[in-house]
C-alpha cells in the first residue's frame, strides 16, 4: 500500500470514529480530498485507492489538473477565492464551487458553463466569524444570494461553506454551530440544498461533531505542501 492510500486510509477511519462520537451515520460525512500544490501522481494515487472528490485552491492548477487527468472519474472541487476573470477558467473545469459569495460571481459562472454539461454544483460560503481578512457573504446576505443561484439555470444550490477564524476549540464550535443552523434554515427552502462544507485537519472531529457533510484535508493525506 502506498503511503497515500495508508493516509488516506487513515483519514476515512478517523471520519468514521468521529461519526460513531456524534451518533450520525458513517455514510452521512463525505471527504474532500484538498490537493493543492501537489502533482498529478498524488492525485490518481490517491484516485486508485479510491477517493473521487479533489478540492483544488488555485484557479490555474485546477484547470492544469483536470486536463492531466481526464481520464479518471475525478469530481472536482473549486474552494479558492474567485477573481472575476477567473471564473471562465472555473466553469469549464470544476464540477463544484464552495467559494461563490457574491452575485456577481454567481451571474458570470453560470453565464460561461456549457449548457450542454451538468450545471455547476455551488456551495455558498459564509464569513461566519465576520472577520474583515476572509472571503465570504455575511449571515445577512445569505438569503438573497441563494434565491440568485437558485435562479440561474447552470447552476445547483447544494449548501454552504465556511472557514472560522483560528481560535479555541469553544469558539470554533459556536462558528460551526451557527453554520449548522443556517444550513437547516436554508434546507427547509431549497430542496437541493444537502452539503455542508465545514471542517479541516485540525477540527474535523468538532466539525463532524456540529453537522458538517463534508471535510475538506489536504495534508493528512498527502504531506506537508510545496
Amino acid at each position: 500500500m502506498s503511503l497515500i492510500a495508508d493516509n488516506l486510509r487513515k483519514v476515512l477511519t478517523s471520519i468514521e470514529q468521529s461519526c460513531c462520537q456524534s451518533n450520525r451515520q458513517v455514510n452521512s460525512v463525505n471527504l474532500l480530498a484538498v490537493s493543492k500544490t501537489k502533482p498529478a501522481e498524488s492525485i490518481a494515487a490517491a484516485y486508485y485507492a479510491g477517493q473521487r472528490h479533489f478540492g483544488e485552491n488555485y484557479v490555474q492548477e485546477l484547470a492544469s489538473k483536470a486536463d492531466e487527468l481526464s481520464d479518471l472519474d475525478i469530481i472536482w472541487h473549486f474552494i479558492g477565492p474567485i477573481q472575476s476573470n477567473k471564473t471562465r477558467l472555473i466553469a469549464e473545469h470544476a464540477d463544484w464551487v464552495h467559494s461563490i459569495d457574491r452575485e456577481k460571481t454567481a451571474k458570470r459562472l453560470n453565464e460561461q458553463r456549457d449548457i450542454n454539461i451538468t450545471p455547476l454544483q455551488v456551495c455558498l460560503q459564509v464569513n461566519i466569524s465576520a472577520e474583515d481578512s476572509k472571503s465570504g457573504a455575511s449571515v445577512e446576505q445569505l438569503n438573497a444570494l441563494a434565491a440568485f443561484v437558485d435562479s440561474c439555470p447552470n447552476l445547483v444550490l447544494r449548501g454552504l461553506m465556511c472557514i472560522p477564524a483560528k481560535g479555541d476549540v469553544e469558539q470554533t464550535k459556536q462558528s460551526f454551530l451557527k453554520m449548522a443552523e443556517l444550513f437547516a434554515q436554508l434546507k427547509q427552502t431549497y430542496s437541493s440544498v444537502d452539503t455542508l462544507s465545514m471542517g479541516m485537519s485540525g477540527d474535523m472531529d468538532i466539525a463532524v461533531e456540529c453537522g458538517s457533510t463534508m471535510v475538506r484535508v489536504g495534508t493528512a493525506i498527502f504531506g506537508s505542501r510545496d
